[in-house]
């Protein structure tokens, strides 16, 4: 029998990520999302995903090295974004810049887990420049060279504001995102990166593929529309009129239920606790007060709890992040899940070839033209 969208049809066997949706449990390489996101960083996170352990202080130094080191882009990639139409989706220019950033790469045919790994070293040190600086061709200002002293979050922090330090909570905020984001199992994008890295091409033809399916309103576009809803509604007050306008026009409230929990998304609890925190900090608690109202009234009403994309909306409003980089700040996060997975198909591989169950005619007789 034929499952819609492959829903719950186990695919592959992975030792990096395990969702449990009916415990509301996510686990990376065996550490539970609560833990990490309580105590880890980001660059550590990569490691986990790409090694299957935590590194030591040595490894973690040198993997830092790496990344930091890496974030520069070729000149010729800087001067084509230049030249794209201003008006270019963030996603489309993301897409399009990765697959150039290949032919930049004296190593992008090479096989091999090492120049692999050294591949998605450069990919995950510069999709955040890719995306911090369309932000700023587009708009008009100077792009500003990355900063090579500082955690992947600082720096991206850092150029998307033109040169700006970022403050100490800021940081953290997108440090904790970040972790949160890394991977998901076998999501409609990681699916998408092992199927292409399957055929055996490289590993930038595979990560474009995940950027181009992450593209999707479907997948990644969740919390923009969050942010918009959010931004329609303006105010407390406003909440409840919306919310019976929008259930009685049977419209969805975008950022509640999942295709795997069952139960409460444990990364929309960390968020939900980030918001809370940016919005006081800042003195100004109405998009969190919105949006806690928001999953209220969904929860009693409808049954559904809140994801990923609910409140990572407000944690990055609060930010200060253009709302159409919302999906381009989920590809930074999950470029090191997409790799680890890339990696992961590559030392055992088989080529991803399903099959469809058909279901249009059989033994028609063809008929000449003259007489259709």
């Amino acid at each position: 029998m034929v499952k819609a969208g492959l829903e719950d049809i186990v695919a592959a066997s992975s030792s990096v990520c395990d969702v449990n949706g009916t415990e509301g449990r996510l686990i990376y390489c065996g550490y539970d999302i609560n833990d990490l996101a309580e105590n880890s960083t980001f660059e550590e996170v990569v490691y986990l995903l790409w090694y299957g352990r935590l590194p030591t202080k040595t490894e973690l130094e040198t993997l830092s090295t790496g990344l930091k080191t890496n974030r520069r882009i070729p000149s010729d990639v800087v001067k084509a974004m230049q030249h794209y139409p201003k008006d270019a989706l963030p996603m489309e220019v993301l897409r399009t810049a990765v697959s150039m950033l290949s032919m930049y790469d004296n190593e992008s045919e090479d096989k091999g887990r090492e120049p692999n790994i050294r591949k998605a070293i450069r990919l995950t040190a510069q999709i955040p420049t890719v995306v911090a600086y369309w932000d700023l061709i587009r708009n008009g200002k100077e792009v500003v060279a990355p900063k090579e002293d500082c955690s992947l979050s600082h720096n991206f922090l850092y150029m998307l504001s033109g040169g700006k330090e970022p403050d100490a909570v800021a940081v953290r905020s997108l440090d904790v995102a970040l972790i949160l984001h890394a991977d998901h199992e076998l999501n409609a994008s990681t699916f998408a990166a092992r199927v292409a890295a399957a055929t055996e091409t490289d590993i930038y033809s595979a990560i474009v593929a995940a950027i181009g399916t992450l593209k999707g309103p479907l997948h990644g576009g969740a919390n923009q529309e969050v942010i918009k809803m959010l931004l329609e509604i303006g105010s407390l007050d406003n909440v409840v009129p919306h919310l019976d306008k929008m259930f009685a026009n049977h419209q969805k409230v975008m950022g509640f239920g999942h295709r795997v929990y069952k139960t409460t998304d444990p990364r929309a609890s960390h968020l939900r606790r980030m918001s809370q925190e940016l919005g006081k900090g800042m003195g100004e608690t109405k998009w969190f007060d919105m949006s806690a109202k928001i999953e209220e009234i969904v929860k009693a009403d409808k049954g559904l709890n809140a994801n990923v994309d609910f409140y990572s909306a407000s944690v990055y409003y609060m930010l200060g992040i253009p709302t159409d980089l919302y999906t381009p700040i989920f590809a930074i996060s999950r470029m090191s899940g997409w790799a680890a997975h890339v990696l992961e198909q590559y030392a055992n591989n088989r080529l991803i070839r399903p099959r469809a169950e058909y279901t249009g005619e059989r033994n028609l007789k063809y008929v000449a033209i003259d007489k259709r």
